[in-house]
């Protein structure tokens, strides 16, 4: 079979080690491979690095399993050609010996040019993927939270939710703030409503008549603080995220053209 790269690399990626098999050739077109382990901790990993360099490796292949091959591809990207493979797809290419072990054999693959990379977007896209990831996981938290602060007034028989159309709105905010502050007078409440929710005085009143007791005023302190905290979460990351945008500022805007797809959506189909 024709050989592609005359040296280059397999490796097996693992939370706490790297087997690496190394595949060299000399001008006589004698192939020759060595396997060995490496710790995962920085140290180990730069010790593979300059081990590869210095056989004049520059192409090597691992699998893409987990989170573990991340730190291994940042490490490696800048001075080698990195393939991240599909386990899926190692595993259908015929021909693979019983007692060869994994790194051996995605090095042979590599060797004949039967492996296929995954596309690895640049850091700066794949940084920005983190954060708007990471943001849309906070927006997830801040919902559950609410969600938890309803099943507490419903279970005070605060009724807020089926007259207020966003209980953490501003007329919602000062309701809640003013029942942990001891006002349990429904009248005294429904005052505290603002805009088109003032229309609907004399039903909040009915609504904000409940069985509100220190234990539900425990639950929701610390729920509150829990949903202020996420939100001020959120806001520190929208301006990292906006930050990071600026390079993609044109696609952004005119993806944002586009029905359906607001601003926070259009940043999340550049990230992804």
């Amino acid at each position: 079979m024709q050989v592609i790269h005359a040296t280059c690399a397999g490796i097996d990626v693992h939370k706490r080690e790297v087997k690496v098999c190394l595949v060299t050739g000399d001008a006589q077109g004698k192939r020759t491979q060595e396997v060995r382990t490496f710790g995962t901790m920085t140290k180990e990993l730069l010790m593979m690095r300059d081990w590869l360099q210095d056989h004049n490796c520059r192409v090597v292949a691992m699998e893409s399993t987990g989170v573990y091959w991340k730190p291994i591809f940042n490490l490696l990207e800048g001075d080698f050609e990195v393939l991240l493979v599909n386990p899926t797809h190692i595993k259908h290419v015929p021909g693979r010996k019983t007692d060869i072990k994994d790194c051996e054999w995605i090095a042979q693959l590599l060797e004949h040019g039967l492996l296929r990379g995954s596309f690895i977007p640049p850091v700066a896209i794949r940084d920005l993927r983190d954060l708007t990831r990471y943001r849309r996981q906070l927006v997830n938290d801040r919902t559950s939270e609410v969600n938890r602060l309803q099943k507490v007034l419903e279970t005070a028989n605060i009724k807020l939710a089926s007259v207020a159309t966003d209980v953490m709105g501003k007329s919602g905010r000062a309701i809640l703030k003013a029942l942990l502050a001891g006002v349990d007078d429904p009248k005294q409440l429904a005052e505290l409503s603002k805009g088109r929710l003032r229309n609907k005085k004399d039903e909040l009143e009915l609504a904000l008549q409940g069985l509100f007791r220190p234990h539900h005023a425990l639950l929701l302190t610390r729920i509150l603080a829990h949903i202020e905290f996420l939100e001020e979460s959120i806001t520190e990351c929208e301006a990292e995220i906006e930050v990071m945008c600026c390079p993609f500022a044109k696609e952004i805007e005119l993806l944002d053209t586009e029905p359906g797809v607001d601003k926070r959506s259009a940043q999340d189909m550049v990230a992804e």
